[in-house]
């Protein structure tokens, strides 16, 4: 078998970029400003952060730790820190999980570049009614699957140059884009008028929500989902990081950037939500049926939609290429073969896991389980079974199966109070909660 000579990132900036960048997709502004319309809006959003404390910021810092200590991918990566025991296991099922997470992710990702092509030409605008638009086109059997192609040709390509050249060069510059992108619409939708509504049910809680059980599951899965953490994403970056680098405070910027970028996406949403009087749970059509009924409405809405559909694609992109980077260093290390015909194969059959998901709305809109269709069944199996058994693995391995001995030096960090609450919440707190969503998220689906 070839040796495949392994790439490392040409800077800690790059590498920062790349990792908030993976984490700072969809599941930042999509699916956090629908879920958190679903659960009470403030209430939520304490909670997810809790979440993401105790629950997503230890698990970043270990993912990383066993990444950069193996200089390898997944399976590796844990066969390498436990030869004696099948922890590889947990590195295989992230690895064959992405192709699940990464079909159905391309496919919303291709409603994000078809309404930023439409919103740029105008076709957008001229809908008479938003939500007839969004159905029409997930009805065409053929128009979501060459939109949901063109996000995974954009993919494989950027994959394909390579860590440096590719990953690392894009987020340079696409990052920076982004982010300027959602403080310009946060900063205009709180000029609006009744924009103090959207603050109140962002920042306000209701304390009597937190008494429902639902909001607690639905924030351990939106922070799995938004962080990106249980599909050894930040192991294989990662093992792309020198052993120089320090893995706390690079995981702590990591998750800092990503939850900030899912709240001021929040403050460009809720305002002009509650400005408009329209209704903050509306599900996952509240992307592509309410914002753009809304931007029509709103003064330079155009330019704004705009924007915000642009910044849908680049936060698609960025996630994207990490989860594809999962798989391709896997099997170019089992095969031998180039980066660029791992990539190439890996992108045609992602491309082709995704496509029932497409149809799902169309010609394979009668099959459904549970009330879900294909698209929300990969879903809901990925953000609330597949992520949380990643994720409890991961725990579970760093805490107990790895080991105080070298997990703390492993990570970075001393045999104190902040590596004993890490290592704590490792063993305990993120097994049990993340346990307890996964069993009530099993009820659900029975």
């Amino acid at each position: 078998m070839t040796q495949v000579t392994r790439e490392h990132w040409a800077s800690r900036t790059g590498f920062l970029l790349a990792s908030i960048g993976s984490a700072a997709g969809l599941g930042n502004i999509w699916r956090f400003s629908y879920v958190a319309g679903e659960n009470g809006g403030a209430s939520f959003l304490l909670v997810y952060v809790l979440c993401v404390l105790f629950i997503g910021l230890p698990i970043v810092i270990a993912e990383i730790s066993i990444g950069r200590a193996a200089q390898g991918d997944a399976v590796l990566a844990f066969r390498s820190a436990r030869p004696d025991r099948p922890w590889f296991v947990a590195g295989g099922l992230a690895v064959a999980g992405c192709f699940f997470i990464l079909g159905f992710y391309g496919v919303i990702a291709g409603w994000a570049l078809k309404y930023f092509v439409a919103a740029l030409s105008g076709e957008l605008w001229q809908a008479p009614q938003h939500n007839h638009y969004f159905k029409d086109f997930l009805a065409q059997p053929l128009a979501p699957v060459i939109w949901q192609f063109l996000m995974m040709a954009v993919t494989t390509g950027v994959v394909a140059c390579g860590v440096q050249r590719g990953i690392e060069a894009v987020n340079r510059w696409l990052m920076p884009v982004l982010a300027a992108i959602v403080a310009v619409l946060a900063a205009y939708a709180l000029t609006l008028d009744g924009a103090a509504k959207g603050l109140n049910f962002l920042f306000a809680p209701d304390w009597s929500a937190l008494r429902h059980p639902q909001i607690y599951v639905a924030a351990i899965g939106q922070a799995f989902f938004s962080l990106g953490i249980g599909m050894a994403i930040f192991l294989t970056y990662g093992s792309y990081l020198a052993r120089s680098q320090r893995v706390p405070s690079a995981a702590a910027l990591i998750v800092v950037g990503d939850t900030l970028l899912a709240v001021v996406a929040g403050l460009a949403i809720f305002p002009a939500v509650f400005s408009f009087g329209l209704n903050p749970a509306e599900g996952p059509e509240l992307a592509f049926i309410t914002l753009p009924s809304l931007f029509a409405l709103m003064p330079a809405g155009h330019w704004f939609g705009t924007l915000f559909f642009g910044l849908l694609v680049g936060a698609a992109l960025t996630s994207m290429f990490s989860i594809m980077e999962v798989p391709v260093a896997y099997f170019m290390r089992r095969t031998g073969r180039s980066r660029r015909a791992v990539t190439l194969s890996l992108g045609a059959v992602i491309f082709l896991v995704g496509v029932p998901a497409s149809l799902g709305y169309s010609i394979l809109a009668t099959i459904t389980i549970a009330g879900r269709n294909i698209l929300e069944l990969y879903d809901f199996g990925v953000a609330n079974f597949l992520l949380p058994l990643g994720g409890i693995a991961t725990a579970l391995f760093t805490g107990w199966g790895w080991g105080r001995i070298r997990a703390l030096p492993g990570a970075d960090l001393h045999d104190n109070a902040t590596g004993k609450i890490w290592l704590f919440c490792l063993r305990f707190i993120a097994p049990m909660f993340i346990a307890i969503a996964f069993f009530s998220n099993s009820m659900v689906l029975d």
